[in-house]
């Protein structure tokens, strides 16, 4: 599998990686999915502290912690479980994430982060201490790296002026174009894309149609909307599943794109589907028949 360089950083990604929010709890199941992915070359992990309360990050570590030196490890930070145990606050404060990362390193079982992410932002934020966070980690050689998971572009536009994070999280998709916006603007700051929302809920994999029967839309499509446009790209495409992983992929901006997998199954889906070649003809009648839409809030 080819690997691409994330942002600036010595860090090389596969273009296709795990996101690991999906995983099933069950042992078995999971490291079914976690072998997969090695054999099929998949070096990139994506979780977050708060997946599943912590508990994905330990069933991650778990299943990785023989394979350490061979893989990319990435999780988020920023949203503080409640003492409740059911909902959570937002917290990107520097007091937070010093405290936070020691417990996701124990939960992995690893001694250091290779991508540490903050998982959102608002505009309401004191960037600077999380920032300083973030450099201080760096510094002490706990994280290799540190990025943000966001769609808003003036939280991520600030972020990158005032920092030298290597990655930015978008859900992009052949139906949720929005981010293309600002491609050039993360990219000129020598920063890389990483995709997820890559297969858009699985209306874009082959039974996205008999999906779509029973949605109530996605981002700007209503449910009529949504069919229809799915109808028109599957004539267009004999795989839509392979397309549309490779139209993220056509993306200079973009180094990996993010695939989650319940079943094994479903992951051996999209491996083959990334090892279709694509006509880039296809690809751009498939760009040429979707929405471009833009972000209408959160303007820089």
């Amino acid at each position: 599998m080819k690997k691409r360089r994330l942002g600036n950083s010595e860090l090389y990604v596969s273009e296709l990686g795990l996101g690991c929010m999906s995983l099933p709890q069950d042992k078995r199941e999971a490291s079914e999915i976690i072998e997969t992915a090695l054999e099929a070359g998949m070096n990139f992990f994506d979780t977050a502290d708060l997946y599943d309360d912590g508990d994905n990050e330990q069933l991650l570590g778990n299943l990785l912690s023989s394979k350490r030196d061979q893989i990319i490890l990435a999780t988020k930070v920023g949203n503080q479980m409640n003492s409740d145990g059911s909902s959570w606050t937002w917290n990107p404060s520097k007091a937070h994430i010093m405290n936070a990362v020691k417990d996701s390193l124990q939960r992995l079982g690893t001694d250091y982060i290779d991508l540490y992410q903050l998982h959102g932002g608002t505009m309401e934020d004191d960037v600077d201490d999380t920032i300083d966070a973030m450099e201080t980690l760096k510094k002490e050689g706990i994280i290799r790296q540190y990025g943000i998971s966001s769609i808003r572009p003036n939280v991520i536009e600030r972020f990158l002026k005032k920092s030298a994070a290597v990655s930015v999280m978008m859900q992009y998709s052949l139906l949720d174009r929005r981010p293309e916006e600002w491609f050039k603007l993360i990219s000129d700051f020598g920063v890389s894309v990483i995709t997820r929302g890559t297969l858009a809920k699985g209306f874009l994999t082959m039974d996205g149609l008999q999906r779509a029967e029973n949605s109530n839309g996605f981002v700007t499509y209503s449910a009529n909307d949504l069919y229809e446009t799915l109808t028109l790209l599957n004539k267009k495409t004999e795989d839509i599943h392979a397309a549309s992983i490779a139209f993220n992929l056509t993306e200079p901006a973009v180094s990996s794109v993010l695939v989650g997998a319940s079943s094994k199954k479903q992951l051996l889906d999209s491996i083959v589907s990334y090892e279709k070649e694509m006509d880039n003809k296809v690809l751009d009648d498939l760009r040429n028949s979707v929405r471009k839409d833009r972000y209408q809030e959160h303007r820089v």
